[in-house]
């Protein structure tokens, strides 16, 4: 099974080449543009991604269809009304996904290499993790529920594709409706600063209203630092997907009691025993 997304990657590549040289001829003095080992790194975690992905996808499919064989629901594909609640049960589903993989250390393992630049463009959108396999339960309700699995996965297809736009520079605040329902560039600058006021926020996929219902959401005001609270200053894809879980593994080895390895695991990234 090839994820749709995967037809949308000559379009982002062509993209990405194109704000390139938008930066190159137009630049921005408040604006960081690309780097191109930063960059190198990004297309090569996208790559990696794909390679394990692609056939993550078809244990996936079996999951999926095992439920729909289970599941006392049927929705039928041919009602529009299926199509709209499937758009919201996906971003619903996403933002969940997203929080949570911000706030558990061991999902945030895989999450942070996708936050690692300390760029923000469109080749950023393609820095992606390596361990694809804790997003699966996010998703299993909607197979429960009746929906079939091409359709759960040609929605998962249009949001990413929907959210590679939303890694630019270049588009500053929209009309003020778009800003307030849908999740745009603007606030997704703010999902990747590093700076206090914007840490984990601004989860949504393709819709901001969940951050808003919430309490997750922050507008962008004060410029946006890109990166970590901790920048790890390597451009080693190796080293860019395994590096937390590295770091966990440290704390576990050197951890006292169970309690102290479950909030090493579980706890939320940064966590450290009481004194």
């Amino acid at each position: 099974m090839i994820p749709a997304v995967l037809y949308a990657v000559p379009a982002f590549l062509l993209l990405i080449v194109m704000e390139f040289l938008s930066f190159r001829f137009l630049p921005d003095d408040e604006e960081r543009g690309y780097e191109a080992r930063d960059t190198a790194t990004s297309l090569s975690m996208g790559l990696g991604s794909q390679i394990i992905g692609v056939p993550w996808k078809l244990f996936t499919a079996v999951a999926f269809a095992g439920l729909s064989v289970i599941s006392p629901f049927r929705l039928d594909p041919t009602d529009w009304w299926v199509w709209v609640l499937l758009f919201f049960a996906d971003d619903l589903a996403y933002y969940w996904f997203h929080r949570l993989h911000h706030e558990v250390r061991v999902l945030w393992a895989g999450h942070v290499v996708h936050h690692s630049s300390q760029f923000f463009n469109l080749s950023t959108a393609l820095r992606q993790s390596w361990t694809p396999m804790t997003a699966l339960p996010f998703w299993l309700g909607l197979a429960a529920l009746g929906f079939p699995p091409w359709m759960i996965f040609l929605q998962q297809s249009i949001s990413l594709a929907y959210q590679f736009f939303l890694h630019t520079e270049r588009i500053d605040r929209m009309w003020r409706p778009i800003e307030w329902f849908f999740n745009t560039p603007s606030h997704h600058r703010v999902h990747h600063g590093s700076n206090d006021p914007y840490l984990d926020r601004n989860y949504g996929g393709i819709l901001i209203v969940w951050d808003r219902l919430f309490r997750s959401f922050e507008p962008e005001g004060e410029k946006v630092e890109y990166g970590l609270t901790s920048n790890i200053q390597t451009y080693n894809p190796l080293k860019v997907a395994t590096h937390e879980y590295a770091a966990i593994w440290r704390d576990l080895r050197h951890a006292t009691s169970w309690r102290h390895r479950a909030g090493y695991l579980f706890g939320r990234p940064g966590w450290q025993p009481s004194a």
